[in-house]
C-alpha cells in the first residue's frame, strides 16, 4: 500500500515538474505535514490548489484533516479531481473552481494555506482571515520567491516580475506589522511565513 501511494506522489510531482506547474518544494511540504500531524489540524483552507498536491499530501499527513481547496485554472483543478481520486481522498478534500476573491465562505477553519497568486496574498489574507478559529494559523508558501526577494529590484529585467517581487516584499512588511498574530518567517523550501493568530 505504502509503495502505492508513493509511487502515485512521485508520478505527481513528476507531472508538476514536466508541465512546469509549481507546488511546494519537498522541504516546505514537509514542514507543512508536519505542522498537521504536530498541531492535530482537521479543517484546512487552501487558496491555491494546482494540481491537489498539497490538498493530498495535508490529508495524508492526519486522518482527520478535511480540505477545502480553491482553484480558478480549468486545467489544473480538472486535474487535481482526477488525483483526489487516485488517492481515494474525494470525501475528505472538497475543491471549489472559482477565483478566490470571489468565493465566499461562511465555514471556520484551524488552518489556511495560500499558495496562489502571490501579487494577490495580502487580499488573500485579509479576505479570509474571518475564517480562522482563535489561534488559528494562516501559513503562506513562497515568501522568498526563489531568492528574488533578497536581490536588488533594479537588477531584476522584467517589469512585471519586479512588480511581483516588490508585492511579495510588501506582503512580508505587512505580516511582520500585524499586530494580530504571532509572525515567523522560515527559510524552509521557498520560504513559508507562518502566522498564528494571537
Amino acid at each position: 500500500m505504502i509503495n502505492y501511494m508513493e509511487e502515485n506522489i512521485k508520478e505527481l510531482k513528476e507531472y508538476a515538474y514536466e508541465n512546469n506547474i509549481p507546488i511546494m518544494q519537498d522541504e516546505g511540504i514537509k514542514y507543512l505535514t508536519n505542522y498537521i500531524k504536530q498541531n492535530n489540524i482537521k479543517k484546512v483552507l487552501e487558496i491555491g490548489t494546482a494540481i491537489g498536491y498539497s490538498a493530498i499530501m495535508m490529508c495524508l499527513a492526519n486522518k482527520e484533516t478535511s480540505v477545502v481547496s480553491i482553484e480558478r485554472d480549468e486545467k489544473r483543478y480538472l486535474e487535481a479531481i482526477k488525483n483526489i481520486k487516485k488517492f481515494k481522498l474525494e470525501d475528505r478534500i472538497h475543491l471549489i473552481f472559482n477565483d478566490a476573491l470571489e468565493v465566499k465562505l461562511n465555514d471556520k477553519y484551524d488552518l489556511i494555506f495560500i499558495d496562489a497568486a502571490k501579487a494577490q496574498n495580502k487580499n488573500f489574507f485579509e479576505k479570509f482571515e474571518s475564517n480562522l478559529i482563535e489561534h488559528g494559523t494562516i501559513i503562506t508558501d513562497n515568501m522568498n520567491f526563489h531568492g528574488l526577494v533578497f536581490e536588488d529590484e533594479e537588477k531584476i529585467e522584467s517589469r512585471n516580475l519586479r512588480q511581483l517581487v516588490r508585492k511579495i516584499k510588501e506582503y512580508r512588511i505587512f505580516l511582520e506589522n500585524n499586530q494580530n498574530y504571532d509572525v515567523e518567517i522560515l527559510n524552509i523550501g521557498d520560504g513559508i511565513a507562518i502566522s498564528v493568530k494571537k
